[in-house]
């Protein structure tokens, strides 16, 4: 009684726990967990979704069932930004939120967008919704500032940003010899980046009054070691994106703000595949320590960045997701 109590307050602030939260609500009830929220003088909300609507059918006959479950998962109407949209994790995220409903904007930084983005901006467009490349730097404070902020008064709200751009850095290159630039290139770009990148979509929401969610791409490298790899670079940049999350959940839960985190594991994408070149057997070891003895692909993150962007995530705030070759974890 006194745990499901825990579990009611803990809905209501941005928490960092990442397993037992989720394993251990499935074993109350509703019942006893409403009651003790009851009698702590817990608000609890309550929509009339899933079991509470079946109730609400029951006791009233002019209810009308109905399947909500996809519609909470829509972004009909939204707005949505993904820096290094024009290919990689990046297209694959936005074009899932574009298939949401989503207006999408992909920043990156080459003049010109990819064909894979050009692709997708035409098969957007048959699909009802808008996707356009912009042009611009994360590592400017600057450009992230101007262009989220015109984006955000032309429409008047940001539902979503996901701060994808990153780089790996030298793959082959012991501590011993990293060069300065080297290790600062890598954190400007994947720790500052991803900073600026947020700060400039929380200003965008707080100004518009947008409820809306933050999502960084942060990797499994920010909470292990990639063993065989000297990818100090990387790591840390990563490990940093983590507590980054868990700091902006605390500042901006009290705006409705969302900020969570995805960590994909071992996904095949033009990165890895630029390890595997030089490492042709890498493969066979990474697909092995993948639960489902394969490595990922990126369309396998669809359906986790689309649920974190959705309302139906608003409880989640300042947790990791893992995703790697099909396994989704807290």
């Amino acid at each position: 009684m006194q745990f499901s109590t825990h579990l009611l307050k803990l809905a209501r602030r941005p928490c960092n726990y990442r397993g037992s939260l989720v394993l251990a609500s499935r074993s109350l009830s509703a019942s006893s967990a409403f009651s003790n929220a009851q009698s702590q003088g817990t608000k609890v909300i309550q929509p009339t979704l899933g079991v509470a609507a079946a109730m609400k059918a029951q006791s009233d006959s002019r209810f009308q069932p109905k399947v909500q479950i996809f519609q909470e998962f829509a972004l009909k109407d939204g707005v949505a930004v993904v820096t290094g949209g024009n290919g990689g994790l990046g297209l694959e995220m936005a074009m899932a939120l574009a298939e949401a409903g989503a207006t999408l904007y992909c920043i990156d930084l080459p003049d010109t967008p990819s064909p894979e983005f050009n692709a997708c901006a035409a098969y957007a467009e048959k699909l009802g919704t808008s996707f356009n490349y912009v042009k611009a730097d994360v590592t400017s404070q600057a450009q992230m500032s101007s262009v989220i902020s015109k984006i955000a008064q032309q429409h008047g709200r940001i539902d979503a940003c996901v701060a994808a751009a990153g780089i790996l850095g030298p793959t082959e290159t012991s501590a011993l010899d990293l060069s300065e630039d080297d290790f600062r290139k890598v954190q400007n770009v994947n720790t500052t980046g991803v900073f600026l990148t947020a700060q400039a979509a929380l200003n965008g929401m707080v100004k518009t009054g947008s409820k809306g969610s933050i999502i960084l791409i942060a990797s499994m490298s920010g909470s292990i070691v990639n063993r065989g790899h000297p990818w100090v670079a990387y790591n840390t940049s990563k490990s940093a994106v983590l507590q980054m999350a868990r700091n902006l959940a605390c500042e901006f839960g009290k705006d409705g703000i969302r900020v969570n985190t995805i960590s994909p594991g071992h996904i095949y994408t033009k990165q890895t595949a630029a390890v595997l070149d030089l490492h042709p057997e890498q493969g066979k070891i990474w697909a092995n320590s993948n639960p489902l003895g394969r490595m990922g692909q990126v369309h396998e993150l669809r359906g986790v960045v689309t649920w974190l962007a959705s309302s139906a995530s608003s409880f989640c705030t300042g947790s990791d997701i893992l995703v790697s070759g099909g396994h989704h974890a807290w």
